[in-house]
């Protein structure tokens, strides 16, 4: 009997220890499966697809655009130091594009492709001018772009300055048979002052002196530009229209310092227009510029084009293409122009290392001849490798926030500053003492610099423009002999030369857009300036990576709270303090 309940009871705890393994266990299982999945929502962060740099523990919006926060994707692990990884929702939102470079081309046949314009033939360029002093009584041709014959009535002057010649012809015209020499001599000082036979006869015929005289166009063209007003007074000899004749005119293309040995004058040359695409003129250079534009690294060509129909306008946008280049018969490489970042001599692209992955790395690449929108590589690349070709830029912004080596961070010192001093302040640059009386002046300078920046911010381009009026005739202003330190003087001298050149296309223009796109070039010089001479105010540099193409630009503010010039109120809050500067 007591060994029953031995069995009975042995039996009942081995039942309890298989059920709890069976499902005691499995309970514990799901809940350290729960726990896990809850652990991994709470290590869950959100961020920006334009603003990388923004990372919060739950969803929202990005604090500066606006736009709703996406998962970040973890880690990056398997990257080697010089990889960056974008996430696909940035990739789409910032368009970024990339192209698997194909097989090598080659050099046989090869043509070129220059960008220009349609111009006016300065060749059939005339003047009209007054022959006589006088005032304008009537402007008969009035306006640009008025067509004008040969012989057509172009103006009448009242002209005081004739009414002595003529009250000396109809006095000699009495007596002409005894004194002809005296007689002819009165005649032709009239004809001087462009009077005709008829015109002359006239007055002599009637014995009358008048007081208004026509001026007719001496040859047939277009009115380009209108010289005088009804009621001017003019002098003799002085313009009063200009006129072209436009049955031909100048295609000028601009040709890059590499491209400059393959171009020869009286070489063929096949000219498009954006506005007749499937139109196509054959012409021939008449003339390459001797002298390289030293800012663009560009010479100037120029062919003629016969415009009978007059379907060309000056202004124009045109395409030149020269074929049949020849060449060395040597395979190469071809990638598009929209690729290649420059800093200083290096030129570099960013190649999709992983076919699956929008996984990049930043690569230097050595360039050959550029032709039409295409380099030459000789060396970095190799066939069947897939290069971002759009947004190239973008991809670089995102290596610098993830601290990855990109375009700026492979560039230092005084390279850095040459190359990016444009659009990117050197907020590293160690302050120089300077007296009072200078830091005054640029206090005051900066003052106005901060009236533009508030323009741009409202929205209001003719304030702007105010603005930068002010600004000019501060930095005019400023005496630069204050400045004793040897590098504090070539300091300024380099900042002084882009504010003059910035400030002068800003006040010249109460368009926005264009205010803007100075305005970048305007605050890096700025930046520096307060960076290195102080104006005794704390100052917040700010930066949004959106302006300037999705390049960045940076500007100064008095305020920490964001308020971006460069969209105004559609995107106001987009940006971000980088220093202050104290």
């Amino acid at each position: 009997m007591n060994k029953n309940i031995i069995y009975i009871i042995s039996a009942l705890l081995i039942g309890l220890a298989v059920g709890y393994f069976a499902f005691g266990g499995s309970d514990s299982s799901s809940e350290a499966e729960e726990t896990h999945e809850h652990a991994a929502d709470a290590n869950q962060m959100w961020t920006c697809s334009m603003h990388p740099q923004i990372m919060q523990p739950e969803p929202g919006d990005c604090p500066l655009c606006g736009m709703d926060l996406i998962p970040a994707e973890e880690g990056s692990e398997g990257l080697s130091p010089n990889e960056i990884k974008m996430t696909e929702n940035a990739m789409a939102l910032a368009n970024i594009q990339t192209s698997i470079i194909g097989a090598a081309t080659t050099t046989d046949g090869r043509t070129i492709t220059l960008s220009g314009k349609i111009m006016r033939n300065e060749e059939a360029n005339t003047v009209q001018a007054s022959y006589f002093e006088g005032r304008i009584e009537k402007l008969h041709v009035n306006f640009t772009g008025e067509n004008v014959r040969k012989g057509q009535l172009l103006a009448t002057i009242y002209a005081p300055s004739l009414v002595n010649t003529q009250q000396e012809l109809i006095t000699t015209a009495s007596m002409k048979h005894m004194q002809p020499e005296l007689y002819q001599a009165v005649r032709n000082k009239l004809k001087l002052w462009k009077l005709s036979e008829k015109q002359i006869n006239q007055i002599e015929a009637s014995g009358k002196v008048q007081e208004v005289f026509p001026i007719y166009a001496t040859v047939s063209g277009t009115v380009t530009e209108k010289l005088a007003d009804e009621g001017d007074y003019v002098s003799q000899g002085q313009p009063i229209l200009r006129l072209s004749n436009l049955n031909s005119v100048w295609a000028m293309f601009d040709a890059y310092e590499n491209q400059i040995s393959m171009i020869k004058v009286g070489q063929e040359i096949k000219v498009s227009t954006n506005a007749y695409p499937d139109k196509e003129y054959t012409a021939r250079i008449s003339f390459i510029d001797p002298i390289l534009n030293t800012s663009s690294r560009t010479i100037a060509v120029r062919a003629t084009l016969n415009n009978a129909g007059g379907i060309l306008k000056p202004g124009m946008f045109a395409v030149g293409t020269l074929e049949n280049m020849g060449g060395s018969g040597i395979e190469e490489l071809h990638i598009p122009a929209t690729a290649v970042m420059w800093t200083g001599k290096r030129s570099l692209v960013y190649v999709k290392t992983n076919p699956d992955e929008p996984i990049f790395e930043m690569r230097e690449v050595t360039l050959g001849k550029r032709s039409g929108d295409t380099y030459a590589v000789s060396e970095g690349l190799k066939s069947g490798e897939e290069i971002v070709t759009h947004g190239t830029f973008t991809v670089d912004a995102a290596a610098q926030l993830q601290g990855k080596p990109s375009m700026m961070n492979q560039v230092n010192g005084k390279e850095a500053h040459q190359q990016h001093a444009s659009s990117v302040p050197d907020l590293d640059l160690e302050r120089i003492k300077v007296s009072t009386k200078f830091t005054s002046q640029l206090s005051t300078l900066f003052n106005d610099y901060i009236k533009l920046k508030d323009a741009l911010v409202d929205d209001k381009g003719s304030n702007a423009q105010s603005a930068a009026k002010t600004f000019e005739a501060s930095l005019a202003k400023l005496d630069a002999s204050e400045l004793k330190d040897k590098s504090a003087k070539e300091a300024w001298e380099d900042y002084q030369s882009t504010l003059k050149s910035s400030i002068a296309k800003i006040s010249s223009s109460a368009d926005i857009k264009k205010q803007r796109d100075e305005f970048i070039a305007l605050s890096t010089a700025m930046t520096n300036s307060v960076q290195v001479f102080g104006v005794n105010k704390t100052v917040y540099s700010q930066y949004c990576p959106m302006a300037n193409n999705d390049k960045g630009a940076y500007w100064l503010s008095l305020e920490e709270e964001i308020k971006n010039p460069y969209y105004g109120a559609s995107m106001l809050k987009c940006g971000e303090v980088k220093e202050t500067i104290k």
